[in-house]
């Protein structure tokens, strides 16, 4: 893990509103427009934009040769802690362009999208009890979103998803998204697929089971003290004694139709679910002590989208991109494809493997 050095801090810390949320967002962008796209990718059922800021040296349009990364918050409308804490990455990573060497380079090599709420109409129905574990979780429809997305163990149910499931499944499809991971509340754990399986409690493996253990033991090692052992929430529901501050989703408990199954069985995204604190709706000081535990580690994380085998598949004569190309790697887990321009990648382990296309 490198060492990511000083940087500047200039975002205030604190329980945004969704009116907030979008007028800070709006402020990063006015501050820094060669650096910054700030897009709607749908609403909530009560109208609310779902709002995202992109980052990075292009951060208009995908530039080939470039890896998209994205984070999603506030899938759950009470858990809060990652609706502030993506306002604090967002701004650390342009107020320190060109300041600090590692950031930077991150920005220049990475289109990092960040969406502070998924769920806005819940947040808005929240409230701060710190043991509060239901009110607001749902969307304006009473359906909890992280159980609304097409199910892998049986894809062709017929499902009418809700606006924010769909405004998700669209945005992820429409942009070549290589990582992802989406931030929750209420436990201390990175949480990676499978989420469900035929029987609960047992590891439900993909097929990129060690990638994926990997990846979220890369995390929780950069957390201040996620991968330590122990119980994660001590006198608190979701007390769990998980083995180095990581669990395969189904293994802790399932879920089925969640959103980090659905990137990667049907979309060409690895993601994994994040757990930021045992508290749900976090007071401002308890915020504070959340980012300075989790910045480094989200800092770090998206370092590895560039953990991959990647290229281009051209035309021989034109030398255009073709896209839908089948990409694997020995055989085995997920198979990515080439995008419009042909450009691709695929999450490895560093090692010696053998690519087909």
């Amino acid at each position: 893990m490198q060492r990511i050095g000083s940087f500047s801090e200039t975002m205030q810390i604190k329980v945004h509103t969704n009116e907030e949320i979008l007028n800070e967002l709006k402020n990063l962008h006015q501050k820094y427009p060669h650096l910054t796209y700030l897009y709607e990718i749908g609403k909530s059922i009560k109208g609310i934009p779902l709002i995202v800021l992109a980052i990075g040296k292009f951060p208009t349009k995908h530039t080939a040769g470039i890896p998209e990364f994205k984070y999603v918050a506030n899938i759950h409308g009470n858990e809060i802690s990652g609706r502030e804490l993506l306002l604090c990455l967002a701004d650390i990573l342009l107020v320190n362009y060109g300041k600090n060497e590692v950031l930077t380079r991150l920005v220049n090599r990475t289109r990092i999208h960040l969406l502070p709420t998924m769920n806005p109409d819940g947040f808005a129905e929240a409230k701060s009890d710190s043991y509060s574990w239901v009110q607001g979780r749902t969307n304006a429809a009473d359906v909890d979103l992280n159980r609304d997305f097409p199910q892998r163990l049986n894809p062709t149910a017929i499902q009418n998803v809700q606006p924010e499931t769909s405004a998700i499944m669209r945005w992820t499809k429409t942009i070549p998204f290589v990582l992802s991971a989406n931030l929750h509340d209420g436990s201390l754990v990175v949480n990676f697929p499978y989420d469900d399986a035929k029987m609960e409690g047992i590891e439900a493996k993909t097929g990129d089971h060690e990638l994926f253990v990997m990846l979220s033991y890369f995390y929780a090692r950069a957390h201040k003290y996620m991968w330590k052992k122990g119980p994660r929430c001590i006198n608190q529901p979701g007390g769990d004694d998980l083995n180095e501050g990581i669990t395969n989703g189904n293994k802790w408990y399932s879920v089925t139709g969640g959103m980090q199954d659905w990137n990667y069985v049907f979309a060409n995204c690895f993601e994994l679910t994040i757990e930021m604190s045992c508290v749900k709706y976090s007071t401002d000081e308890q915020l504070k002590q959340i980012w300075n535990d989790h910045k480094f580690a989200l800092i770090s994380f998206i370092e590895k989208v560039h953990n991959t085998i990647s290229g281009f598949v051209l035309d021989e004569i034109t030398g255009a991109g073709i896209p839908d190309v089948q990409i694997s790697i020995d055989n085995v887990g997920k198979i990515v494809s080439s995008n419009t321009n042909g450009d691709f990648w695929r999450l490895i382990i560093p090692a010696n493997l053998a690519t087909e296309a």
